[in-house]
């Protein structure tokens, strides 16, 4: 191995969403089946390959969706499901490799530098995906190369159920003749100037003076470019569900007051939920803390389905907190803690709910951002 030479495994599970409500209902296989809301104007999470041939994309409204393929069944997402499989799958990994990172619910990236000389980074690779699919049923594709950015590119082009390997020093003539859309972090509007300026493929991106780029973007545009050439020196961060956000208040006299409970307790949810999304994070598990005036401290956790919407997880707080306080003693302190938190958007939740709530909460949070975290919460958290 040449010095410097890492080796960088990814690895995407196959439509993820769709294979989990096959897994539930063996009949839908092989069938053009979308997951998300059944309204026109929600969006698609997820499709399956057979409805990918009909153009059908994820994060598309619906409504476009069924006029492309009218004969598609539509399915509620179920959040609770995929969560469960998720932690299953990084289970599976947590036991077979030392040190891993989880991207997303469905993708994870493990360092297999070095590993050659002892086991065959190839080989180790293959074993893994098929332990994958053989303790949780869930196909799942693998790309491995010089590097994150590459390793994904390959196991994108690797789909569906397979496995695709960038030898060391090919990056860039692997990327070459590919379309600039499959260059993560070429979004749609990124894309469409691209493309005004005639850049079709990486290669002819990838071949624009750095300055160019810088001028046209500024510094993402020197990062787009280090991209379309295969560059990128970022590790694989260790993943760990010890990984927390929190927040605690200690009142300056202990209170029996339930509605200032509450109230407090929507305020710290919001709070922290907002943190959340500003990481682009999402929780899987919710902890309540009382410390009654007598300093006894109680707390109670939820393992929930993944998300970072104020709504859900409100709901989820509020619970906990009824089940928790029953001893009717003054209350001294109350806490919320959000753990197993991986990153993600949150958008992945809202099967249901329309792309005007996802708007609504991307306003409320730019605001938020902009001129403090307060400006716009719950009527309910107002003391």
């Amino acid at each position: 191995m040449k010095e410097n030479e890492r080796t960088i495994a990814h690895y995407d599970l196959d439509a993820f969403f769709v294979n989990v409500e096959c897994l539930k209902n063996p009949s839908l296989k092989g069938k053009p089946l979308m997951v998300g809301g059944k309204s026109d104007r929600a969006v698609v999470a997820a499709c399956s390959y057979e409805a990918r041939k009909f153009g059908i994309r994820s994060a598309m409204p619906m409504k476009l969706a069924r006029r492309l393929c009218p004969q598609a069944m539509i399915i509620s997402g179920d959040m609770e499901s995929y969560s469960y499989y998720s932690r299953l799958v990084t289970d599976v990994i947590r036991d077979n490799v030392p040190q891993f990172e989880k991207a997303s619910v469905d993708e994870f990236y493990v360092d297999l530098t070095g590993m050659d000389r002892f086991f065959g980074s190839r080989s180790f690779s293959q074993d893994l995906r098929s332990k994958v699919t053989k303790e949780t049923g869930l196909p799942i594709s693998n790309g491995m190369a010089a590097n994150k950015l590459v390793s994904k590119v390959a196991t994108d082009e690797a789909k569906p159920n397979g496995q695709l390997v960038i030898p060391f020093g090919n990056e860039k003539r692997f990327l070459a003749p590919l379309a600039i859309e499959k260059l993560p972090m070429a979004g749609p509007k990124t894309t469409e100037l691209l493309r005004q300026m005639g850049v079709v493929k990486i290669k002819t991106l990838s071949e624009i003076p750095v300055e160019m780029m810088e001028n046209l973007m500024g510094k993402p545009g020197i990062e787009l470019w280090r991209r379309a050439n295969g560059i990128d020196e970022s590790p694989v961060v260790p993943y760990s569900e010890q990984k927390s956000i929190s927040t605690e208040s200690t009142f300056e006299s202990d209170t029996i007051d339930i509605r200032f409970l509450q109230a407090k307790l929507v305020q710290m949810t919001e709070k922290i939920a907002f943190e959340l999304r500003q990481q682009n994070k999402l929780t899987g598990c919710v902890t309540v803390k009382i410390r009654y005036s007598d300093f006894n401290t109680v707390t109670k956790q939820c393992t929930i389905a993944y998300t970072a919407l104020d709504h859900l997880l409100l709901q989820t707080v509020k619970e906990l907190f009824s089940k928790l306080y029953d001893r009717r003693l003054l209350v001294r302190l109350i806490g919320v803690r959000f753990t197993h938190l991986v990153p993600g958007n949150y958008q992945i939740s809202l099967f249901d709910d329309t792309d005007d709530l996802i708007r609504l909460y991307q306003e409320i949070d730019k605001l938020n951002g902009r001129f403090g975290r307060y400006l716009i919460m719950r009527a309910s958290g107002f003391l």
